[in-house]
């Protein structure tokens, strides 16, 4: 049996056999690069996220698509669509101050969480009156914002005055630069450097829900 194919006024008749082999080495080029999609690039070097709240503002917007980097400052490398850790992949460097970081949210492993690193193992960290010191220092924050005026006192809770305290081995101290409105170390404690699962790095999609329309403006942004 034979498959002919027209091209103008020509007829060419190709061998079915020939056809099969085409066909196969289609799919085989097409799980090939499932394969290398899923099973190399996404738990070693690059994954997508998206940003689904404001605790980021002004940096990250809401409807934001970033990637992240896996292999800089290291990742925990999971069976794909788990959250089974294999092991853990050490990066090209430490985390720093000031990296926006993806992790896993050590409440509920099953989602990921965005912030920026403040604070490193071994540094004494303390809020007084939303301002952050480091080792005593106080840091500059040229990219955060702040939208309550007031003051809240220790005693009601963390988000304007804590410590100070000394962040453990192994971990981070890690803020979203919507200070204000951000759920983060203040409250819920220390990122496991395991649970990293890389530096965000660039935006590659932005989607504005309540105009309804792409932020052009951003496509392309590197995140600092």
């Amino acid at each position: 049996m034979e498959t002919r194919v027209e091209q103008g006024q020509q007829t060419e008749r190709i061998p079915e056999q020939k056809k099969k082999n085409v066909v196969w080495d289609n799919i085989k080029a097409l799980l090939l690069a499932v394969f290398i999609a899923f099973f190399i690039i996404r738990p070693f070097i690059v994954q997508a996220f998206k940003i689904p709240s404001g605790s980021m503002l002004p940096t990250l917007l809401i409807g934001d698509h970033l990637l992240v980097n896996k292999f800089l400052v290291g990742t925990s490398v999971e069976i794909p669509f788990t959250n089974i850790t294999l092991f853990h992949m050490p990066g090209l460097r430490n985390p720093e101050r000031g990296d926006i970081v993806v992790f896993k949210y050590p409440e509920e492993p099953g989602r990921d969480f965005i912030k920026r690193v403040v604070a490193l193992e071994g540094d004494i960290i303390e809020g007084r009156n939303k301002k952050i010191f480091v080792n005593g220092k106080e840091i500059t924050e040229p990219y955060i914002q702040h939208v309550d005026r007031g003051i809240r006192p220790a005693t009601l809770d963390r988000r304007d005055n804590f410590g100070p305290e000394i962040v453990p081995k192994g971990k981070l101290f890690t803020m979203g630069d919507n200070r204000d409105a951000s759920y983060d170390s203040r409250f819920w404690g220390y990122v496991d450097r395991k649970d990293l699962r890389g530096k965000a790095f660039i935006i590659y999609w932005s989607w504005d829900s309540t105009n309804s329309a792409p932020r052009l403006n951003r496509f392309g942004k590197l995140i600092e």
